[in-house]
């Protein structure tokens, strides 16, 4: 009987200063322990949106699983089996304490700590560590990036932003430690650089150069180790290593805004590293989620966080019709007109959750799908933005957790159950065992 070649989960193809990952092969599964041979890490991913949302088109009537979607959710239907709506969950942290204004800060700040910030715009910034980053102290050390903290727009490390608290506070989800926010990246090009650089860091920048010079894809540095690989290969996996090649060079190709980087018959092409990011905001957000994809697709990560914008943005979304800015309609008084722009803006933003949750499902991984594998939170810090509500929070959890989640259903929890109870469960499926969080009184309850 002829012997089987095995490849580990952890074969990357290598070239002249590029490490490209590889998704999850059948091959792989020898390799793999015999209690987790086939079955696929669990990620986790969170994303943010500011200023709250027109929760009378957000939260459904019913509950269970017979629920129907309302109108911000429906982009999401093809995906409801796949979906928990979870509602009546809590960010006290995010609520003022004493402290007064600033709820856009706090909302923010708290939104995955569950702590409540030290008021202040100075250096003496005190918070929380994060849920992804205590998820990354425990598992990061399985995978290259311990964790990808994306967004459109920049960290800022200092300065004041709102009612007294610091800009570090507004445009950052993720912190490491009380004192310590991890800046999320907002170039494309830069993310890509991380996912498929080698080990050798000066060695990376002058391939980099090498790449601007001679117009070079990432992919061409790593042929040779492609083609010795796929003659191992079935034909499944062989289809699997040539879909993962395909997006990775079409990815590649968005960033640059070249439609072919190989073409040599008539010369080289141009090859332009951007200065900076997308011009169109529908463009920026689906390239980072792309490359989301691409870290949990390829092992490379198994945590994330986005900020689709930073807390208070007044960015108007002219693209549906609304030129107001966000953060000025999100007082909206009960005025009509203004709900529906914000109702206009809260869609926009879940059609772009359901461009990324459509190119996870359409990744096979195992028996089932990439976003079989993942858990998906996408939500606010603030229910109704008029009233800063930081109570019955507009809460999504996508996907099904390995095989942990009863989804397809919408669940009301009693008042003041703690967000971070979802934490809490959320931890423990990706293999960071934890009991407790901030404010947490436990796993949170009815999830399975």
């Amino acid at each position: 009987m002829a012997r089987v070649p095995q490849v580990s989960r952890r074969t990357v193809l290598r070239g002249l200063g590029t490490a490209l990952a590889l998704p999850m092969l059948d091959i792989m599964a020898p390799s793999l322990p015999a209690a987790a041979a086939g079955k696929p890490p669990v990620r986790m991913g969170f994303i943010y949106v500011p200023n709250g949302i027109n929760m009378a088109n957000w939260t459904p009537e019913e509950t269970g699983a017979d629920y129907k979607l309302p109108p911000t959710l429906k982009p999401l239907e093809k995906y409801k089996e796949s979906m928990l709506v979870l509602s009546g969950l809590t960010l006290n942290g995010g609520r003022a304490l004493g402290d007064g204004a600033g709820d856009h800060a706090r909302s923010v700040a708290s939104f995955l700590t569950g702590a409540h910030p030290k008021k202040t715009s100075g250096a003496d910034i005190n918070n929380g560590p994060s849920v992804d980053q205590i998820g990354a102290r425990e598992i990061g050390d399985a995978t290259k990036l311990p964790s990808l903290e994306l967004g459109s727009e920049r960290s800022a490390p200092a300065g004041r932003c709102d009612s007294g608290y610091s800009c570090a506070y507004t445009s950052n989800i993720s912190w490491r430690s009380e004192t310590s926010p991890m800046a999320k990246e907002i170039d494309p090009a830069a993310v890509f650089d991380r996912l498929f650089e080698g080990s050798d860091r000066n060695q990376n920048a002058d391939i980099q150069d090498k790449r601007k010079r001679y117009k070079k894809s990432v992919l061409d540095f790593v042929l040779e180790d492609a083609k010795s690989l796929s003659l191992k290969l079935g034909s499944s996996d062989r289809k699997k290593l040539d879909e993962y090649m395909f997006a990775v060079r079409d990815i590649e190709r968005r960033i640059t805004g070249v439609d072919k980087l190989t073409e040599t018959e008539k010369g080289v092409p141009d090859y332009p590293r951007p200065a900076g990011v997308p011009r169109e905001f529908d463009e920026h957000l689906q390239l980072l989620s792309d490359l989301i994809v691409l870290g949990f697709q390829t092992d490379s990560t198994r945590i994330s966080t986005f900020m689709f914008t930073n807390a208070g943005s007044n960015r108007s979304y002219s693209q549906v019709g609304v030129r107001d800015g966000h953060h000025g309609i999100s007082h909206h008084g009960n005025n009509k007109e203004k709900l529906e722009k914000i109702g206009k803006i809260n869609l926009y933003h879940v059609k772009q959750l359901a461009y990324l949750v459509e190119k996870m499902a359409s990744v096979k991984e195992g028996e089932g799908t990439l976003l079989d594998n993942c858990m998906l939170m996408y939500g606010s810090g603030l229910a109704d933005g008029n009233r800063h509500a930081h109570h019955d929070l507009p809460i999504i959890l996508l996907g099904g957790g390995g095989g942990t989640l009863k989804t397809g259903r919408h669940i009301r929890y009693k008042e003041e159950t703690p967000l971070t109870n979802l934490y809490v469960s959320m931890l423990n499926r990706v293999g960071a065992k934890t009991e407790s969080m901030a404010d947490s009184t436990g796993p949170l309850k009815d999830l399975t």
